[in-house]
């Protein structure tokens, strides 16, 4: 299997998406490091793995606390001599309109979507250009393509890691390193529950298109699918995935149908 062996380093591992990549991945082989604030939660997931011979490194970090990050990830890649994977996954959403919300909420959601996933990539780039390999899977959304109401600084955060990641794709790309970003829609996770308010703090309740949104499992096979197959992109989704082709093809009925949400 593609991803036996791998070295995989997944960041939001303790719920959502990235609990559910590790139990994936530990069942095709995979060698794990899962990171996440909460090491009990940590602890969890890697209880939960079913392949007990493949080993789950844990390695907890706080995607906002920047001038600890270089650091984690020199830890990170010293645990198996290695990185080939890095799912950066960890992340949170909103939920406020753009007049109500405090600067400060703004700032956190840019330093743990954007600047955490920079701060590790850029650690990481002198050893994988090294060994002539690497690969970046940077969990994006449907709202780094097009912005939606009450999500902008979520919006924004998601275009920023676009820019970024495109902009470093093509320059190593002779180097060897590979990049994927998936750009999701609703999937069924804590992730609204976790999102900020317009004073920071948690929105503590859920969306009805998350609850009908796609599972974590289905979400998982198709975005293993893609990073193995080498994809620069995947878009993933129920009917909000047509935004993004309205985006490119019909941008003023697309701001109708976001202005009638």
């Amino acid at each position: 299997m593609y991803y036996k062996n791998k070295v995989v380093w997944i960041t939001g591992s303790s719920s959502g998406t990235g609990e559910a990549i590790a139990y994936e991945l530990n069942k095709q082989g995979a060698k794990l490091i899962i990171s996440a604030r909460r090491e009990a939660e940590l602890e969890r997931v890697k209880n939960n793995c079913e392949n007990k011979e493949n080993p789950v490194y844990i390695l907890p970090l706080d995607l906002e606390k920047h001038d600890e990050l270089t650091q984690k990830s020199i830890e990170a890649w010293n645990i198996y001599g290695k990185i080939d994977i890095v799912f950066h996954n960890g992340g949170i959403s909103q939920r406020s309109p753009v007049i109500d919300t405090i600067f400060d909420v703004d700032k956190r959601i840019m330093n743990i979507n954007y600047f955490g996933s920079v701060i590790i990539t850029k650690a990481l780039l002198p050893k994988m250009i090294k060994e002539k390999k690497g690969h970046f899977v940077v969990m994006s959304s449907l709202s780094g393509l097009f912005g939606i109401p009450l999500r902008s600084a979520y919006a924004a955060s998601k275009h920023a890691l676009h820019g970024f990641y495109d902009s470093l794709r093509a320059e190593l790309h002779s180097e060897g390193i590979k990049v994927t970003l998936i750009c999701s829609g609703y999937i069924k996770t804590n992730i609204a529950n976790n999102a900020l308010t317009d004073k920071g703090e948690k929105f503590a309740t859920t969306d009805p298109e998350i609850e009908n949104g796609m599972s974590t499992e289905y979400f998982v096979k198709k975005a293993l699918k893609a990073v193995k197959n080498g994809k620069k992109s995947l878009l993933l989704g129920g009917k909000e995935k047509i935004g993004a082709y309205l985006k490119r093809f019909a941008p003023e009925l697309l701001a109708k149908i976001l202005r009638n949400r």
